[in-house]
């Protein structure tokens, strides 16, 4: 079941199971890369392990406030989820280059749902303490350092660079769509049987990815030449992303929108109860609605099947320059529509980032660079949220949000303008087709045209 290389060194007969999986290159449908049978049994174990993961988020949060009656108790377990990938993330991305994906992501996928059952059987048995969920969180951390790159980097090997965008978007979508279910399904097991049967629940969720895994073809993963064991691989990773403008300033981009631009609960909860004095039924709504825009900018990014720079540009200007709006808006009603786009457009900058890193890192580097693109996208929340939160104080909510859509719009436009100039291209603007049309073109094609004229 290895997919390490050497696996299919040996000629094999042209058998279905050992034909290569399809990678269909240009312009895909929405959910082509599902055709793929290895992809379409990851993604069916990911709908299911989603689902559950939201249900746990929601009951651990819960199971805190409950045992506790702190919020601050509840920002610390949130923290220490993400304090592993901020400190071991980068170690976790050479550990996937040098292991192969497969086995690996079987055992990081065991590890979360055994954590998930010891906690369902501490609180089952009412045994828990706020300790125990300290350390169930913990120890889910410690194994999204390893599996978050080990999933990432693993895509590319089901569909192949032809289909990989279209994986990417429906992995997106896929993990909004768990979060438009999960929670909802959370509050009516707690309110129905208890909060230990969500962390029961989440831990039998994993049996669906856990099968998927066991159940592939291996002969038509795409086999990776995994890093060697040695010294300075982290020095290494760190190195090849420096020398790549491109990776850098898109990694680099995904900073500023995280930090600056996705701090969410703090300004939703805060329009909710102190703009619109709407309560918690707001806040919902809010959310909602985001996650609804979000899965409409995971699915138009996988119709797309290209990950295009200036989309990924024009995406983070849009979504900056909405935040600034709605940060303005008079009603509630307003407000809540705005949150649609919003979520739609910062999706976009999502999944196209991602799968520019993905398609331009060699495959025997991938492991590392999604290691560090995750750890800045990632570690810009625990950053972001008390800078958010301190402006929010001090100034107000309004000013919160527009301080942060200003910043991801500079950020964008900055950057966008720094990749034009290093790919030696010039903005032009024209008419086509009756519309306005705003495109980065090379110098060289328009020196040539004034010459050709």
């Amino acid at each position: 079941m290895s997919s390490g290389p050497g696996a299919d060194s040996a000629p094999a007969p042209a058998t279905p199971d050992s034909l290569p999986a399809p990678d269909t290159t240009g312009k895909s449908s929405m959910f082509s890369s599902l055709k793929i049978r290895n992809y379409r049994l990851f993604f069916i174990g990911q709908v299911v392990s989603n689902t559950g993961t939201w249900m746990q988020r929601i009951a651990q949060d819960w199971l805190v406030l409950s045992l506790t009656g702190s919020s601050a108790a509840v920002g610390i377990t949130t923290a220490l989820q993400f304090l592993p990938m901020l400190l071991f993330g980068l170690y976790g991305g050479v550990l996937v280059d040098r292991l192969p994906k497969r086995p690996t992501l079987l055992v990081t996928q065991s590890a979360m749902a055994l954590t998930g059952l010891a906690l369902a059987f501490l609180t089952l048995s009412g045994h828990v303490q706020v300790w125990h969920v300290y350390v169930a969180a913990f120890a889910v951390g410690l194994a999204t350092v390893v599996d978050n790159p080990a999933r990432q980097s693993f895509v590319s090997e089901m569909v192949g660079p032809g289909q990989l965008q279209n994986a990417v978007s429906l992995n997106s979508a896929n993990f909004q769509s768990a979060r438009l279910i999960g929670p909802a399904v959370a509050g009516v097991m707690i309110t129905g049987v208890g909060t230990g049967w969500a962390f029961v629940a989440n831990g039998l969720s994993f049996v669906a990815p856990i099968a998927g895994l066991l159940m592939m073809r291996a002969r038509e993963l795409r086999t990776v030449e995994r890093a060697p064991r040695g010294k300075g691989q982290l020095r290494e990773g760190l190195q090849y992303v420096a020398g790549r403008p491109d990776l850098v300033w898109t990694i680099v981009l995904a900073g500023f929108i995280s930090t600056f631009g996705f701090n969410f609960p703090v300004f939703l909860s805060a329009f909710a109860n102190d703009v619109f004095h709407a309560g918690a039924g707001s806040y919902s709504l809010f959310n909602t609605l985001m996650a609804v825009g979000s899965l409409a900018g995971a699915l138009l990014a996988a119709r797309r099947g290209t990950a295009r720079m200036r989309v990924m540009i024009g995406a983070a200007v849009a979504f900056g320059t909405l935040e600034l709006v709605a940060a303005t808006a008079p009603s509630l009603w307003l407000f809540a529509l705005l949150m649609v786009p919003v979520g739609m457009f910062g999706m976009t900058v999502n999944v196209t980032a991602n799968t520019t890193v993905q398609m331009g890192t060699d495959p025997a580097m991938r492991g590392r660079v999604m290691a560090l693109y995750m750890m800045v996208f990632m570690g810009g929340s625990p950053i972001g949220a008390p800078i958010a939160g301190w402006v929010t104080d001090t100034y107000g909510v309004r000013a919160g949000l527009a301080s942060g859509g200003a910043i991801a719009a500079g950020a964008a436009i900055v950057i966008g303008l720094v990749l034009a100039r290093v790919g030696d291209l010039r903005l032009t603007v024209g008419w086509q087709g009756g519309h306005p049309q705003v495109r980065f073109v090379p110098r060289r094609d328009r020196e040539e045209l004034a010459t050709a004229v």
